[in-house]
Order: C-alpha cells, then structure tokens, then sequence
C-alpha cells in the first residue's frame, strides 16, 4: 500500500496565527456540541469520539472540548443545527465544495454564494462537482524513528485501512468512512497519535492554477474559511508548497 499524495494540497487549512487556530477550535467546537447531542459519552457515541479525535489532532485544548460537550445540554439544547453542503465552481475551473454547520439555512447560502460571485466563482447544483471527490476517513500520523514504514502499515494493514501513502515526513492512512471510527480507534489503542483524524473529501484529480487564477482561488477560500457557519472547504487545487501547511 503505497502512493503520492501531498494531503497539506487537499484542504486549504492555514492554521498559523492565534487568531485563525481559535477560529478553528470554534467550528470544531460546534461540531462536538452538534454530536453531543446524541449523548455525551464518547465510548457510546462513535460520532463524538470522531470529533473529539479530530479536535486532539488539532491540538484543542481539552478544556475546550468538555466545554464544547456541556454546551450540547446548556445554550445550544434548544437550537438545531443542520448539516448542509454546497458546492461550485471557483477561478480557473476549480472545484469546491463547502460543508456547512448553520441553525439558518438562508443566511446560510446567501454567504455562501456571496464569496463564490464576488471571487470569480459560482456556486452551482448538488452533485456539480462531488463526483470528482471521494469520501474516505483519512488518518495522517508523523513519521519518526519510532514509527517507521514497516510498523506503520502494519498497524494500519491490523486496523482494517483501505490504504496507506507514504509522505517524507508522515503517513496518510485512508478507510472507507463507515470503517474510520474503528480503525481510528484501534490505532488510538495502539498508542498512535494524529496530525490529522476525520473523515474528507478527496479529489480524484488536482488542477494547477496560473498566477492570477490562484490569488482569486485562494481569496474565495480564505472569505468562505472565514463564515462561521462553514465547518470545511474541500478543492482540487495543487497549491504551491509555500501555501501548504505541513
């Protein structure tokens, strides 16, 4: 199981000030509320362990995450929340889809439509794009002395994943995404830590951008990472490495 897949170009994630990492806590926090709703323990709840473990790769404090979970049965017992995808078009014939959390359906699209018009994209129908993506559990883990190539795959091969790519400096383990919370939990019990734990949209093919398509591309996804209702932003784009985040 081996491969070429640089996982920093599927998401366009810049979690690099304090300012854009507490945004992050902050859709990740609604997300844990949103499944704690369904029950607050993690052990019967799948749904939440699956968040909880995609706050810990992203290095959520855990004070944030019992808080996260209280507010399930305090200010947000009385609002419902719906999970709504859209997706589009942006510069250059990209591909993107947005994943939403929102209690206001028409605020909602309005914002979302808005980013896409005024930065050289258009938002199109269901299904406009998405089947150019596939949905997998996607499980990223460092690659050090300890956990070489062999003991990776291994693990991974015991976990039941679909595959494993092997990057210079980590591991992209892929599962189909009904099997993602028991792969992810058995690596977990084996002692493996995340960079990266959910379940995404994968393209099946990158695009490369010219220069002036790029900075459009990169304005509309930085605007739509900037709703508060958007949880996700998913894109075919082969970003310049200077853009990645590692």
């Amino acid at each position: 199981m081996s491969g070429h897949s640089k996982w920093a170009n599927i998401k366009n994630k810049k979690a690099k000030t304090d300012a854009v990492r507490g945004r992050v806590f902050t859709k990740i926090g609604r997300e844990i509320a949103v499944a704690a709703k369904q029950g607050s323990d993690p052990s019967t709840n799948s749904k939440l362990a699956d968040v909880i473990a995609k706050a810990k790769a992203a290095n959520m404090p855990n004070d944030n995450i019992m808080r996260s979970i209280k507010k399930a049965a305090g200010e947000l017992s009385g609002v419902n929340y719906e999970s709504l995808t859209y997706e589009g078009y942006g510069p250059g014939g990209s591909a993107i889809i947005v994943t939403t959390l929102t209690d206001n359906k028409n605020r909602t699209v309005g914002d979302v439509r808005h980013a896409f018009d005024k930065h050289g994209g258009q938002m199109g129908n269901t299904g406009c794009v998405s089947f150019t993506f596939d949905n997998k559990g996607v499980i990223v883990v460092e690659r050090t002395v300890e956990m070489t190539e062999d003991k990776m795959m291994e693990l991974a091969i015991e976990a039941g994943a679909d595959d494993v790519v092997t990057e210079e400096d980590s591991f992209v383990i892929y599962t189909a995404p009904n099997d993602f919370s028991a792969v992810r939990t058995y690596l977990e019990n084996a002692g493996v830590t995340f960079i990266e734990a959910e379940v995404s949209m994968i393209p099946q093919n990158k695009i490369k951008l010219d220069e002036a398509n790029l900075v459009k591309f990169n304005k509309l996804v930085d605007m739509l990472e900037d709703l508060d209702d958007v949880q996700d932003v998913y894109h075919n784009v082969e970003l310049p490495e200077e853009d990645e985040e590692a």
